[in-house]
């Protein structure tokens, strides 16, 4: 992309194309001390006040800087790259490229926790790989109780819900869900009923000395994207059919409709949820039914395949930060005569690591 100055109008120039740089906007993004807090960078002025026929008096152009004086007088004195960066609109995390993993996956991305760790470079590359990969385990993370929300606050808030800012994963009697027995669990998605669900799920091992118990992680963007190639039909009532998910305990209700396999507004992967044991399929014309069933069925193979499963153990220290709308996780079944496995987990959503990202590549200069 290129910068263009003729007859006081600005243009850029991209694969061919010369447009103009609306007058108004190139006022609006105006900087420096006059006009933009130094701290917050926000406007100290309102761009609502502007005269709609703003026009550009005087104009300079350098290799890296753009120098305009506007008909309000107001001056400015734009960086380049700026400018150009504000025709790539995305978040940081979109410009980090998905990686699909299958039980082939050969590494995975540990981190040893230390003292200033979350504002570290070693910080910034886990939360890279945790957008390449879907989950990042830190090592050597204290055990102490409810440490969990301490680690993800220096990343972000932490996201509340019914079972409160943190819960402990161990068996217990009369559980409310199956997460808190010793059975084996399918591989799923957490909180498929809620609006909107929590993005991204933390578990940290307080202590693990059972033989069982192991941890199960699939790409549910590696399975989609198969599905999509090899059946279409499939993927398409799957991406079309909303179904409804629901959790009932003594003290709420909670309920959601949502696709199993969700597009954003380019029609690309946004999110997956499954949980079979809290869907519940709209009743809507049998041949239709048939083909949702056939599809979700085939969903859950490729699901629960050895060729998309991955099985490691967490041990004490252990704290791993998934993706919840991108991975299911699950674990075998064990013993609690053995001893004992206890977790602790919380949630948090993607403006704490997108927040998180940005900052640390300012602080260091790196892209984001």
């Amino acid at each position: 992309m290129k910068i263009e100055l003729k007859d006081k109008k600005v243009f850029f120039r991209h694969f061919g194309s010369k447009k103009e740089i609306h007058p108004f906007w190139l006022r609006e993004r105006i900087n420096g001390d006059t006009y933009v807090d130094k701290n917050t960078q926000q406007r100290l002025f309102d761009p609502t006040k502007i005269r709609e026929n703003i026009k550009i008096n005087k104009l300079n152009l350098s290799k890296e800087y753009l120098e305009i004086k506007f008909s309000d007088g107001a001056y400015t004195k734009f960086d380049i790259k700026n400018i150009i960066n504000e025709f790539y609109i995305s978040n940081a995390s979109n410009k980090i490229n998905k990686i699909k993993w299958n039980s082939n996956l050969k590494k995975i991305n540990y981190y040893k926790f230390k003292e200033g760790f979350f504002e570290s470079k070693k910080m910034y590359e886990a939360l890279t790989n945790f957008y390449k990969y879907g989950f990042v385990i830190f090592k050597d993370v204290p055990t102490k109780n409810n440490f969990i929300t301490n680690f993800a606050n220096s990343i972000g808030g932490v996201r509340r819900t019914n079972f409160g800012e943190f819960f402990n994963v161990k068996s217990k009697p009369n559980p409310n869900d199956l997460a808190y027995t010793s059975l084996a669990l399918a591989p799923h998605t957490d909180n498929p009923y809620r609006n909107p669900v929590p993005c991204i799920q933390m578990l940290h091992c307080i202590e693990n000395n059972v033989s069982g118990g192991l941890s199960t992680l699939v790409d549910g963007y590696a399975v989609t994207e198969k599905l999509k190639k090899e059946y279409p039909n499939f993927y398409k009532i799957l991406t079309k059919t909303k179904v409804r998910f629901q959790f009932i305990d003594k003290n709420i209700f909670l309920e959601d409709w949502a696709e199993m396999i969700q597009l954003d507004h380019n029609n690309e992967f946004k999110q997956v949820r499954f949980s079979p044991r809290l869907d519940f399929v709209p009743l809507i014309e049998k041949k239709t039914l048939n083909l949702f069933y056939s599809a979700r069925k085939k969903i859950s193979e490729l699901y629960n395949s050895n060729k998309y499963k991955i099985e490691f153990k967490l041990k004490t220290g252990d704290l791993i930060m998934m993706d919840n709308y991108r991975l299911l996780h699950g674990r075998t079944s064990y013993d609690t005569n053995e001893g004992e496995r206890f977790l602790q987990g919380c949630y948090i959503d993607y403006d704490s690591t997108e927040g998180k990202l940005k900052h640390l590549g300012r602080r260091f200069n790196l892209a984001t």
